[in-house]
């Protein structure tokens, strides 16, 4: 099994390239597994508690269950994965059962933030992304996903997601293996990084 964590900041095209190593495998070959999946269950605040989370802070994350459940799959096992609502700021009560597959995907803002996750992986990888680019990226997303309005995302933007970002995800890049520029617009990082997975397979 490999196990590969890609990671770059919000709307920097994350998504799309998982989305394309996962076409150009092998059916059935993957499995993604998304930090989102595992904000921390807040069942026990209010909702005015929850909407004052800062979730992009390393601690709105359960690593512990994350970890878990990584090695759960690195050992052949069946997960229960959490699911999330962005309205909500809450975990569901539904779960997604993953099955252990030849190759785990972690896939998220922070991945490569945390020593013990990264330990596990096999391979590392930055999704980098111009920030402006990004911006752009978030406000069609939550404006038409998430309910709110543009003067929302940019103030969320510069209260939040860039002073976070430049605190946490810009310095995780010095744990990749690999960077990829552009995001998803980069054929040929994708093609190359999917040829080496390849050559990880038996």
């Amino acid at each position: 099994m490999t196990i590969i964590g890609i990671a770059g900041g919000t709307g920097s095209g994350k998504t799309t390239v998982v989305r394309k190593i996962v076409e150009a495998l092998p059916p059935h070959y993957v499995a993604v597994v998304p930090l989102d999946s595992y904000y921390n269950d807040t069942s026990h605040m209010t909702e005015e508690e929850r909407h004052a989370i800062n979730f992009d802070h390393p601690d709105a994350f359960d690593w512990k269950l994350l970890i878990h459940q990584v090695n759960q799959l690195r050992n052949g096992e069946v997960i229960d994965q959490p699911t999330y609502s962005y309205i909500k700021c809450n975990r569901l009560p539904e779960t997604v059962r993953v099955e252990p597959k030849p190759v785990i995907i972690i896939e998220g803002i922070m991945t490569l933030i945390n020593k013990k996750l990264r330990d596990i992986m096999d391979l590392k990888i930055f999704v980098d992304t111009d920030s402006d680019e990004r911006l752009i990226r978030n406000i069609r997303r939550d404006v038409v996903e998430r309910g709110r309005t543009v003067d929302m995302v940019i103030n969320r933007y510069l209260d939040v997601l860039k002073p976070m970002h430049e605190q946490f995800i810009e310095p995780s890049k010095k744990y990749a293996d690999l960077i990829i520029p552009q995001g998803g617009e980069n054929k040929c990082g994708i093609n190359i990084l999917t040829k080496y997975i390849e050559g990880l397979m038996p």
